[in-house]
């Protein structure tokens, strides 16, 4: 496949999703062998290296891997050693369940002038289930940062992170290039993949990381082949190296089995001159995704919001999906517009990028969070549904300069003693949204006539005058 490349802002990126890709880096013509992935001599003495994503032996169509071409391989390096995984965790025992609505307050982001803290520094795990040692599960962090790493990368071995910025743009450098990463985009790391993050100021976003799958585009259905997340809207990036040696030490972070692990080596590992495969990382701007929406009556469910999706061994069942409310028309007739009152066998957990929550106005904040657990009731708080219980359904646009999210998954979730605790953001007034609901219970109601009932009876007691 021909993979168009072009520019964005400066940086350079091949679109499609999962696609075959090549490159090279233009410093170096030719850095990319022909014909073959491992030369006995690779061109400008580079080392051959394949990153796999899968095991060797999947079918060819969920098959994962990509040879890259580098200065120095990734073996020379010192042990790896423990240290201190700071309110990282996948310990989802460290306090008693809680199946109560949770609402966050916007996570707060630390000043640079009281203290330095990076990218990894900055990881917080709120919530979570299952296990990276069996390749099973998920977890869902925050990132709150105000400075760069410098000589520093990081290394999930776990899984795959799903990166969604809120507050300020993420510049990050891969093995594979480099992406620019504003608010209202996303940005997938796979498994494996080493990158460092660059920030601009205070810094604050999500992640969801999956263990023992991939994310990939859902599958559309009756829709048919077009639609939401199109494949040529994803980009990745070009290739980019630098040979630059490390006297004091450069530091590869790896997380391994929910534990945090340091090596010391001498060079840059962003060496790669040149590459080709379809494992690779990529970054997607959430303006693009073609919303499908009713045109009708009632409402069709969230999944038509779905970008991505991490498939469980189940069909149909999602270890987790990342969808989207974006702006949209509403037009549907008849119809209590706002998402209906709920009790779901998954896990909702949300984050707002920017705007207000069209059923939740107040009280749901840019940077903030909420997490409605498996079978755990939620819905519109008492305001909106009296006010759209009564409005004038005219065509109207929803969610219009804002941007909310979910990631669900058919895990119970377990929250962390940093969440519930630690972090000091519960709101724990959020019950109070619901409390002044009250009863239109009305036992004398009666529907009103018109030619249509009237008709609907006639036939419906009189069958031979139909």
């Amino acid at each position: 496949m021909n993979v168009k490349c072009f520019s964005v802002c400066l940086f350079q990126y091949m679109s499609g999703f999962g696609n075959e890709f090549s490159s090279e880096d233009s410093r170096c013509p030719g850095s990319l062998p022909e014909g073959q992935n491992n030369p006995q001599v690779c061109p400008y003495g580079l080392y051959a290296e394949q990153l796999s994503g899968s095991a060797f032996t999947c079918p060819r169509p969920a098959n994962k891997r990509s040879w890259l071409y580098r200065i120095l391989p990734s073996v020379k390096h010192k042990p790896f050693t423990a240290v201190p995984c700071g309110n990282l965790t996948e310990n989802w025992n460290e306090v008693e369940p809680d199946p109560n609505q949770l609402r966050w307050l916007p996570f707060i982001v630390p000043k640079s002038t009281e203290k330095k803290v990076d990218f990894v520094a900055g990881l917080h795990t709120v919530c979570g289930a299952g296990d990276a040692k069996t390749r099973n599960g998920i977890a869902i962090h925050v990132y709150t940062c105000n400075t760069s790493m410098v000589d520093r990368c990081f290394n999930n071995s776990d899984g795959d992170f799903l990166i969604v910025p809120q507050q300020g743009e993420i510049l990050i450098t891969t093995e594979f290039g480099k992406m620019m990463v504003e608010p209202n985009e996303i940005c997938v790391i796979q498994q494996g993949m080493r990158f460092s993050v660059d920030v601009f100021g205070e810094t604050r976003g999500y992640i969801l990381e999956v263990y023992g799958a991939h994310f990939e585009l859902p599958d559309l259905g009756p829709i048919g082949a077009n639609g939401l997340a199109n494949p040529r809207d994803f980009l990745c990036p070009v290739a980019w190296y630098e040979d630059r040696t490390v006297a004091t030490g450069y530091t590869v972070i790896n997380k391994y089995q929910g534990k945090l692990f340091a090596c010391q080596q001498d060079f840059s590992p962003f060496n790669v001159v040149a590459w080709h495969g379809n494992y690779t990382p990529y970054k997607y701007n959430l303006n693009n995704f073609m919303v499908i929406n009713c045109v009708a009556f009632d409402h069709a469910d969230p999944s038509i919001f779905t970008v991505l999706t991490a498939k469980s061994t189940r069909p149909g069942v999602a270890i987790a999906d990342f969808v989207i409310f974006p702006p949209r028309w509403g037009v549907a007739d008849r119809t209590f517009r706002p998402p209906y009152y709920h009790r779901n066998c998954m896990s909702e957990f949300m984050g707002l990028i920017k705007g207000h929550y069209e059923a939740k106005e107040e009280g749901f904040q840019p940077g903030g969070a909420s997490l409605h657990s498996i079978m755990t009731p939620h819905g519109p708080d008492a305001d909106c549904f009296e006010k759209n219980s009564v409005a004038e359904l005219q065509p109207e646009r929803v969610a219009e300069g804002t941007m909310a999210f979910m990631f669900e998954s058919s895990f119970s979730m377990a929250v962390t003693k940093w969440g519930l605790q630690t972090c000091q953001r519960v709101d724990k007034s959020y019950y109070q949204c619901w409390e002044p609901l009250r009863s239109h219970f009305n036992p004398n109601w009666k529907p009103k006539k018109s030619p249509t009932m009237a008709f609907l009876k006639i036939t419906t007691s009189n069958p031979i005058l139909v």
